[in-house]
């Protein structure tokens, strides 16, 4: 984010966005824009006045700056390390670090200064006065650092268990970062109709998650707990509850979430074998999912998903079935995760790769040219939207059903009723629906007379295969 307040060459103009937005509003479509609060570009104005500055003055007091440790302090303040691998320090040649916990080119904001308070509720105002309905904000567990900046010797990921009061890692997740969001919760609420603010924050347990979506605060934050939960009927149970346990504690929607732009696509995911933990990127040498395995309960995922209450959200690509680009040539790689991490993790361009609109255009519908900013694996041709739109039982056609019979059923609001939460087997009812999901070996049957309305796969004889979801009226 190198200027908040304009478009980027590469996308368009402004004037272009201002056009995009009153389009999208004429046709009930609703943008939101993507607001990056951590951390800044090292190409932003703020960042290179720092540079330029003294230690110690006013512009180094935008950004998380410190000296260092040992002999003329050539070691980093503290043994914090970057999400993308390696050290969360850089040091400029006057001698001071600055922190960054992703790329060097992008770093941490101080936001306990006021100045960088006041900017970003000017940047909101900004966009909020062009029409947009309101913000994903990218790493919003992350602004508030705790105040000594202590050491942190474990993983800085986000922690498993369901102690609501353990201690957080000093970077994540601190308690401050709700003052903020209520600031912000205040100015939406000044604007005229609904505007939203949706968290990105890698935040367990579901309890400490829901803080987020207070009255006050964020109306919705994304489910990563779901997305990071096993394919078995119990571990499904178990997030399923929790998840909206918490969030109706405090009055807010649950949301639910299988694939974004930071994980292994889970039409992948899913063909890996089951508890054998989450790879960061996938890539030519590592062990492959199994393809046919991996959308068969992709498809059963997702049919699964699109039934429970709450709001659904899905990454561009995953209507089609699409699977992470496995087999993407490491010399094409983007992410800095694969550098920073010294070629240990290959990182998340896989699932950015661009997805095939037209199987026999170049590009697959994305450019003049075969060659697309990462190249596109031959085998997506069979995944490609013209290959899918009409197509009975394609996945494109079963999300449409899916979506469709969610609206009608009005699946969004609920409530959900257990019937069995077996180890094999999970059953629910919602919106005068049935939901199915056969986790077992065996097939499951379905009770006489069911009236079958959506199945993720076909039936057998009046029982529901393994890895398969089936919606129906008994």
């Amino acid at each position: 984010m190198a200027d908040y307040r304009d478009v980027d060459p590469l996308f368009g103009t402004l004037g272009e966005a201002d056009k995009m937005i009153a389009e999208a509003k004429a046709r009930g479509l609703r943008v939101i824009v993507d607001l990056v609060p951590n951390h800044t570009s090292s190409e932003h104005r703020w960042f290179r006045e720092a540079v330029a500055a003294a230690p110690g003055s006013p512009e180094r007091q935008r950004y998380i700056f410190r000296d260092g440790k040992g002999p003329q302090g050539a070691e980093p303040p503290n043994d914090w390390t970057s999400v993308f691998g390696g050290p969360a320090w850089t040091r400029l040649p006057d001698g001071q670090w600055y922190l960054h916990l992703f790329d060097t080119g992008q770093p941490d904001l101080n936001w306990g200064n006021p100045e960088v308070r006041a900017e970003f509720l000017d940047i909101l105002r900004f966009w909020l006065d062009r029409g947009v309905d309101g913000f994903r904000v990218d790493v919003a567990h992350g602004l508030i650092k705790q105040a000594d900046l202590a050491d942190w010797q474990e993983p800085q990921e986000i922690l498993s268990g369901q102690d609501v009061d353990k201690p957080r890692p000093p970077m994540w997740d601190q308690d401050g970062v709700h003052d903020i969001y209520r600031e912000w919760r205040r100015l939406l609420d000044s604007y005229d109709g609904e505007r939203i603010l949706v968290a990105e924050a890698w935040v367990e347990p579901a309890e400490r998650l829901a803080r987020y979506v207070r009255p006050d605060e964020m109306h919705q934050a994304f489910n990563f707990e779901y997305l990071l939960a096993a394919w078995t009927a119990p571990a499904q149970y178990a997030v399923i509850t929790r998840s909206l346990e918490a969030t109706d504690s405090v009055g807010a929607p649950t949301t639910w979430v299988l694939s974004n732009h930071d994980v292994v696509r889970h039409a992948s995911r899913l063909g890996l074998a089951v508890g054998g933990g989450r790879p960061n990127g996938i890539g030519i040498g590592d062990p492959q999912p199994d393809a046919a395995l991996g959308l068969r309960r992709a498809r059963a995922a997702s049919l699964l998903m699109l039934a429970l209450p709450g709001s659904a959200y899905l990454y561009q690509g995953e209507e089609l079935g699409l699977p992470e680009h496995t087999t993407l040539p490491d010399e094409a790689r983007q992410d800095p995760t694969w550098e920073r991490s010294l070629h240990t993790q290959r990182g998340r361009d896989g699932c950015r790769v661009p997805i095939p609109w037209e199987a026999d255009a170049p590009s697959y519908g994305f450019g003049p040219t075969d060659a697309s900013w990462l190249p596109q694996p031959s085998s997506w041709a069979e995944y490609a939207l013209d290959r899918q739109r009409g197509v009975d039982g394609s996945t494109y056609e079963l999300y449409r059903t899916a979506l469709r019979l969610r609206r009608e059923h009005g699946l969004a609001r609920g409530p959900l009723r257990w019937l069995s939460s077996g180890d094999e087997v999970l059953t629910f009812t919602n919106g005068g629906l049935t939901v199915l999901t056969n986790f077992g070996a065996e097939p499951a049957p379905l009770p006489a007379g069911a009236e079958v309305l959506a199945s993720s796969a076909p039936l057998d004889n009046g029982t529901v295969p393994t890895d398969v979801t089936v919606w129906f009226r008994a």
